[in-house]
């Protein structure tokens, strides 16, 4: 039988819940990480029974957990306004995490109206905790400037701070600003150093911009084999950027140069050329 929490009670202060429950913050969190190692393992409900009385305390936590259930339909019925509900207690609590789910719920009309303005809002406030998806995804709403009011020198700044916490798509996306002079000088050589990092790191934009600039010597050397390397890699991660470069880059190799780039292609990571 599936654990259903259908009403939401206002959550008392933390301290006072946990006394009254009898639970010291070492056991709270004891209790978050034996939740957590339940709904890994696919045991929702038992994770959301673990959950319930730390979010009646105001453990933020505990709240936003129970708000991605609530959203995905995880061990409750799937029910997108009480997960608002449950997120926006955990985000005025503070946590991060559930200030960045929120936000997407936003973004996306998801139990609530659609507002890019919010959104952004509460990913930055996020993203001001160190949170680098929520960085990452407000980097690329003050870039794209169609929800919210366009700041490139904002959007480069949180970028790199995604970037610096290993977001591949933040690396991509200032590899294209530094190409196409997006609020900095243009930079193809320190473009390509971006789309090298990302690319590593599995992004196919990047592999496909990557291929496309050894193909036209845009920053690195020209390197036919190279590049077609990268725009296979890419073609299979999904990218739309590669298809219009595969042809050219093809009609410039060799049959064996091509059969040396597809079985490079295979191989689990993308070296820096030599």
């Amino acid at each position: 039988m599936k654990w259903v929490f259908s009403r939401l009670c206002p959550p008392c202060t933390t301290a006072r819940w946990l006394k009254r429950l009898g639970v010291s913050r070492e056991s709270r969190r004891d209790l978050l990480a034996e939740a957590r190692a339940a709904f890994e393992a696919g045991e929702y409900a038992r994770a959301l029974s673990l959950w319930e009385p730390l979010a009646h305390a105001g453990v933020a936590r505990a709240q936003n957990n129970i708000g991605v259930c609530f959203s995905n339909g995880l061990g409750v019925e799937r029910d997108p306004i009480l997960a608002v509900k449950w997120l926006s207690l955990a985000a005025e609590g503070g946590d991060p995490l559930a200030q960045r789910n929120l936000a997407t719920a936003y973004l996306n009309g998801l139990g609530v109206a659609r507002d890019g303005a919010r959104a952004a809002e509460l990913y930055r406030a996020a993203a001001e905790q160190g949170d680098a998806p929520a960085q990452d995804l407000l980097s690329w709403m003050l870039l794209e400037g169609d929800l919210i009011e366009a700041d490139l020198p904002e959007a480069r700044r949180w970028a790199l701070a995604a970037a610096d916490n290993g977001i591949a798509a933040a690396m991509t996306r200032l590899g294209m600003m530094y190409h196409g002079a997006i609020g900095v000088e243009r930079g193809p050589a320190t473009a390509a150093v971006w789309w090298q990092r990302a690319a590593e790191l599995g992004d196919a934009d990047a592999q496909a911009m990557l291929g496309a600039a050894h193909h036209l010597g845009s920053g690195v050397p020209v390197n036919q084999l190279v590049a077609l390397v990268c725009l296979l890699r890419a073609k299979a991660g999904g990218s739309t950027l590669a298809e219009r470069f595969l042809g050219p880059v093809r009609a410039a190799l060799s049959p064996e140069e091509i059969a040396e780039a597809e079985r490079r292609a295979q191989s689990a990571l993308l070296s820096a050329p030599s």
